[in-house]
């Protein structure tokens, strides 16, 4: 079945996350996706561990948990962008590309000659998109930008925590990942845009601009209220219930949206007098009130086990789940029937586990090709099909360290 991208070319030069993340749902949904790495040392994040893949053998492998996160469905190349032979490779390259990823320092690509104004020259309907951690203008844009500094910068730590603990990271590199599924969004809209009016475009996405952007109510309460947000990582700041609560033997999230819920609720747990008391009946009562009702809740859900909540609370209709450990997460049914989980053929591992994309398309759904690539795994391959060299010049540029 033909993806949804069949027939566009991604060259991507990026490394570590937020690049790759984006040539990776690109290649999801089709796309035949080139990565270059450098030779003999590639992406960063294959020396990231724990964990790496290990080969069928049972030996250690060399591809890093990190790396096959973000890198399935590519072909990797190595070339040193420092030659000017490697540099002649990728002009080759994005000369039949319909998509530049890159995640350089600002202006390092520009004077290699591979900057947007040098590859539009060769392939005018070309979309380059730049990925930084401050954006290609403005007094921090010549820094480099990592996950955590966009976190703290964005104001993101400040309300991710406990009330009385410390500003806290996010477990997981989300100022990479929102960068990522936006550098993505850009890109399609600027191949729909391409359709129209048969150009390119260059395309500027920053960590911090991104999960700024992230913030969305947070940020507006701001706006519109004048005070900062603090961190509530154990409730909702705009809605109650909304938060964990203990039963007998552990806790339990219940997330009540509306003032139906949250009236099923306390007929559920019997505790119908809540219904129509005047500090409850609405959410924006419940929001002023939230101690005193808190109180009233956990008295009652914890005379009986969490199973048990987590049983008759979502029959009747009443948000709630387990807080579940990753390793629960690939147990969890609903999961296991989306096929969450899948396993890619792998080159020397005989099969990597990786997290499936999570949409799903009716015509074009998604199809893997393969596992994360190892290193240089395709160098010969697109040389020889993309650029038309002979097994001769691909010898000598090995040779000589190009490749």
């Amino acid at each position: 079945m033909t993806g949804a991208l069949d027939g566009i070319r991604v060259l991507d030069l990026s490394r570590v996350l937020a690049g790759p993340w984006c040539g990776q749902l690109l290649a999801d949904l089709g796309a035949e996706v080139v990565k270059v790495e450098r030779p003999g040392v590639g992406d960063d994040t294959r020396q990231w561990g724990p964990h790496w893949l290990r080969n069928a053998d049972g030996s250690p492998g060399t591809e890093s948990s990190y790396y096959l996160a973000a890198n399935r469905g590519k072909q990797s190349i190595t070339i040193d962008l420092g030659s000017s032979e490697g540099q002649n490779i990728v002009r080759g390259l994005a000369a039949d590309s319909d998509v530049v990823l890159e995640n350089f320092k600002v202006g390092d690509l520009a004077r290699k000659g591979l900057g947007y104004e040098d590859l539009k020259v060769l392939n005018s309907g070309l979309i380059y998109a730049s990925i930084t951690g401050f954006g290609q203008t403005g007094p921090r844009a010549a820094e480099p930008g990592y996950d955590y500094l966009a976190q703290a910068l964005s104001g993101v730590m400040s309300v991710t925590g406990s009330a009385d603990g410390p500003p806290t990271r996010a477990g997981i590199a989300i100022s990479d990942l929102s960068t990522g599924m936006y550098a993505t969004v850009a890109v399609l809209a600027a191949l729909f845009r391409r359709s129209v009016t048969g150009r390119g475009q260059y395309i500027d996405v920053a960590l911090l601009d991104s999960q700024t952007a992230m913030l969305a109510n947070q940020a507006t309460s701001f706006l519109i209220g004048g005070v900062a947000p603090g961190r509530t990582g154990e409730w909702h700041p705009s809605l109650v219930p909304y938060q964990s609560f203990d039963a007998s033997d552990g806790s339990f999230i219940i997330a009540v949206g509306n003032d139906r819920q949250f009236a099923t609720l306390c007929q559920t747990i019997n505790r119908p007098d809540l219904i129509d008391d005047e500090r409850f009946v609405i959410n924006a009562a419940r929001v002023a009130h939230r101690e005193l009702l808190v109180a009233e809740l956990n008295a009652a859900l914890v005379q009986k086990p969490k199973q048990h909540w987590l049983t008759v609370l979502p029959a009747a209709g009443v948000p709630s789940a387990s807080v579940n450990t990753v390793a629960d997460v690939f147990d969890e049914p609903q999961l296991q029937h989306r096929g969450g989980r899948i396993d890619l053929p792998h080159t020397t591992a005989g099969t990597a586990p990786g997290v499936a994309n999570p949409i799903k398309m009716s015509e074009t759904p998604i199809e893997y090709r393969n596992a994360p690539p190892l290193l240089g795994e395709h160098t010969d391959e697109v040389l020889l099909k993309r650029l038309g060299y002979d097994a001769a010049r691909i010898e000598a540029l090995r040779a000589d360290g190009i490749i």
